[in-house]
């Protein structure tokens, strides 16, 4: 039998396992469950003796995303209130056949945990009592996967590095990666819990080369569904492609054609690491807080009226004759129309990692951005602020990192597998 019948036969037997008596009718090719069924699995296993119907879960615990489709989940998934960004770098001498057993072993174990199933007979049952909380994630690889693999003629050219800015101060330490993987839910306990079986997963094939944890707001803790706000207190997120923009699936997914088939559906996502100057920040008055942004602070409208969707007018002048919206305003600057029309679906989570021996807090954005094309997407952008955003000043670019990620599974398949076996 050939090395890949014996991973394709070791695959077989791991899924069988794992999923035996868990995924009833549906099997273990595609567990794909509606919000109802994946939320009382794992919840139920912790039913007193005596039998009975396990309590119903609360909405945030029932949530579920799928694990298979065209699209990795995490990517138009909904901001979740927990996450966790990991990179791995394949360890000293494992190659394409270790990369194939390892995303095997993470792809089985990914569709368990976003159906709220435990992981094994080992599982720590951290997450026990919980439902899936919408768990996502989410797989991607770095230009140097390329490399330890062996398979450089299919590394796309959109990993090209990303070019120097001059704001950036990277820590090369905190950047980068062969794999990347990107989690993602609405209870903390439930997103550590992914966290721990990705890292255990990984065994002797990949070893940890970062890792960083964000939070954004929790669901149900504002009256009605808003944009989230950042650690400065913006409005973060008003301008995104919206999935109903007739051209949203261009601008973000790779489509059927191009050059690296096994990309079809995938997507590019930047990862910055963003500090935010807070104490620099908090001591402008508000007016020119706002000025800086280009938007109110209350309700993220722009200056020149309106509400947070109202489009800015980047042409109306106030009575001393100068723009509105300053010249250097964020929203100006960063505004599609003023990039030729590049867009990225914007991700991030906060992050706040203690005070730092000066008194200042570690603390920011973990700026996670989607797109068919980087080149097309982030730089043109990230170029246009690095040149004269007046946000710049508090801000400090820490950590970078790009990666392909692939289209979401079929049934049967495990994430890169038209990748790593095509």
């Amino acid at each position: 039998m050939s090395d890949k019948q014996d991973d394709q036969q070791d695959m077989v037997e791991i899924s069988r396992r794992r999923l035996l008596g868990t995924a009833g009718a549906a099997g273990a090719a595609g567990l794909v469950l509606g919000a109802a069924g994946g939320a009382a699995t794992y919840a139920a296993a912790g039913e007193p003796s005596g039998g009975g119907d396990a309590p119903a879960l609360a909405t945030v615990g029932a949530g579920t995303v799928p694990f298979r489709g065209a699209h990795q989940a995490g990517i138009t998934t909904p901001l979740q209130a927990r996450g966790h960004v990991v990179a791995f770098d394949l360890a000293p001498g494992a190659g394409r056949k270790e990369a194939v057993a390892l995303m095997r072993r993470w792809s089985a174990a990914a569709e368990l945990l976003m159906a709220g199933r435990p992981v094994g007979d080992g599982d720590s049952g951290v997450a026990r009592d919980a439902g899936p909380c919408s768990l996502t994630v989410t797989f991607g690889f770095g230009a140097s996967f390329f490399d330890r693999t062996g398979l450089v003629a299919r590394r796309p050219a959109q990993l090209e590095p990303l070019p120097a800015f001059s704001a950036d101060r990277l820590d090369a330490r905190r950047s980068n990666g062969d794999l990347w993987v990107q989690i993602g839910a609405d209870d903390a306990l439930v997103a550590f819990h992914a966290l721990r079986v990705i890292q255990k997963e990984a065994g002797a094939a990949a070893k940890v080369r970062w890792q960083m944890n964000g939070f954004n707001r929790s669901p149900g803790a504002t009256a009605r569904p808003m944009t989230a706000r950042n650690l400065m207190g913006q409005v973060d997120g008003t301008n995104n492609p919206k999935p109903t923009d007739p051209d949203f699936d261009r601008r973000i997914f790779v489509a059927a054609g191009g050059d690296q088939p096994w990309m079809t559906g995938g997507s590019y996502a930047v990862v910055r690491r963003i500090r935010m100057l807070l104490d620099d920040w908090e001591k402008l008055p508000l007016e020119k807080q706002e000025r800086v942004i280009g938007r109110r602070k209350s309700d993220g409208a722009p200056l020149t009226g309106g509400t947070e969707t109202t489009k800015p007018d980047l042409d109306k002048l106030g009575s001393d004759g100068k723009p509105v919206i300053p010249v250097d305003a964020h929203a100006r600057i960063s505004a599609p129309e003023q990039n030729g029309g590049a867009a990225m679906l914007r991700r991030p989570f906060s992050f706040h990692d203690g005070i730092g021996p000066d008194g200042t807090p570690d603390a920011g954005l973990l700026f996670i951005c989607w797109q068919a094309d980087p080149l097309r997407g982030f730089v043109p952008v990230q170029r246009k602020l690095d040149r004269g955003d007046a946000l710049s000043a508090f801000i400090r670019h820490e950590a970078s990192g790009l990666y392909a990620v692939p289209g979401g599974p079929a049934d049967g398949e495990y994430v890169g597998q038209r990748l790593l076996e095509g």
